[in-house]
């Protein structure tokens, strides 16, 4: 098992590093978080959603994704608010309990998950999440040291040393814990470290005679083009020589599956600015609205940062604008949420695109094979929302099945 002292202290790359690394030896290994906080989603064969670091595990462990490797999603829809996803469904009765409350009913689905995949391979590599010194919320833990005890697990505790104060976190974390959590700590891993190993000193052993956990561990800092968990992530490319077509995408706070734009971000021919005000949209090519885990709130914030009418008067130029899920809601002219799914209320969208969305009580999770129009190239991906749109005649199909639509250079997709 992989914890961290922090959150983005390189749990999830471990994780999937490792399960590479055992999956080349010959081990049939499982990817297994209890419990994810991303609005970062993926859906499995089945048809099932879980979170994306997950998806890229069993990926890395040459197996088919299974929601048993994240049983419990929470997908955050603002500061206090989250919708629950159980074994791949989300669950809007249990989304709308106190949070202590949910925590005794997701044990439940975790501890099954777990035992079933660790009587089903050779090998679980386990993910914790933040970090086990959260004394705070350690009441409810169902997925950091309980899990841990519960798998009977060798835990390597991960600090992130390019932030400083490793050595600090390690040994606090470690004095935090209770001992029969002590016990399941097998060593300490520095990761993302920069330079000469030599510079460490008598670091690793100061940390061994006050802890007797060894770090077993020096981790480089590593460029990796893989996709992150968190917003907290997103940053601009690295700038190169020559001119650079500039795609524009909206930062609105419940931006989701923001790692789909990971190809853009590493095109060399492409400059991605992530526009959180209407003076950043200043010189795009493109602009792109990504999906939203609350379009309600994220409607709101267009128009109070005044990206909604920059946006609208760049259409009206005749820039190419893209919506993608929850942005192709936006980009219509209402959205209607008769169950209280985000807002118990309907309201307007930008009005760039003829089409009308209204909010269901289920939510659609498929893996789907489609075409463009006109062209018949084909597109894999997937459906993740609760939204049923219906066109307008001005709006044309641009992808089969009612899954896209086109208005005089404005897109929209449901296809991640």
């Amino acid at each position: 098992m992989i914890q961290g002292c922090s959150s983005n202290a390189g749990k999830s790359y471990l994780s999937t590093g490792l399960c590479r690394y055992y999956a080349n030896r010959g081990y049939k290994v499982a990817p297994f978080k209890g419990q994810n906080m991303s609005n970062n989603a993926g859906v499995t064969p089945a048809g099932l959603e879980m979170g994306r670091a997950q998806l890229l595990q069993a990926q890395a462990a040459r197996v088919t994704p299974d929601v048993r490797m994240n049983p419990v999603l929470l997908k955050p829809e603002g500061v206090d608010r989250s919708q629950v996803v159980v074994l791949g469904r989300a669950d809007l009765e249990l989304s709308r309990l106190p949070w202590a409350e949910r925590k005794r009913l997701m044990w439940g689905p975790v501890q099954d998950s777990l035992h079933g995949l660790l009587a089903e391979y050779d090998l679980v590599v386990i993910e914790g999440a933040g970090s086990p010194a959260e004394i705070n919320l350690k009441e409810g833990d169902i997925v950091n040291m309980r899990v841990a005890v519960e798998a009977n697990a060798l835990v390597l505790l991960a600090a992130d040393i390019d932030r400083g104060g490793a050595f600090a976190h390690l040994l606090g974390t470690w004095h935090c814990l209770e001992q029969h959590e002590r016990n399941q700590i097998h060593g300490f891993v520095l990761n993302k470290f920069r330079g000469d190993a030599r510079l460490l000193g008598n670091g690793l052993q100061w940390l061994e005679r006050r802890t007797g956990i060894p770090t077993l561990g020096v981790v480089p800092y590593l460029e990796l083009p893989l996709p992150d968990e968190d917003a907290y992530s997103l940053q601009p490319a690295p700038q190169a020589s020559g001119e650079r077509a500039t795609i524009a995408i909206l930062h609105a706070p419940a931006i989701s599956n923001f790692d789909e734009f990971d190809a853009l971000v590493h095109e060399p021919s492409i400059t991605v600015h992530w526009a959180r005000q209407a003076n950043d949209l200043k010189g795009a090519s493109a602009v792109i609205l990504p999906g939203s885990k609350h379009v309600a709130a994220d409607l709101a914030w267009l128009h109070e940062t005044g990206l909604a009418e920059r946006v609208q008067a760049l259409a009206q130029q005749g820039m190419t604008i893209l919506g993608i899920c929850g942005g192709l809601q936006m980009l219509g002219r209402e959205v209607r949420d008769p169950h209280g799914v985000e807002s118990s209320a309907s309201f307007p969208g930008l009005g760039l695109l003829d089409v009308e969305t209204e909010l269901a009580m289920s939510k659609i999770t498929r893996q789907v094979a489609t075409n463009w129009f006109p062209s018949r190239e084909p597109l894999l991906g997937y459906e993740i929302h609760h939204g049923r749109t219906r066109p307008g005649p001005r709006a044309k199909p641009l992808l089969e099945d009612g899954l896209g639509y086109e208005q005089e250079g404005v897109l929209g997709v449901y296809l991640h």
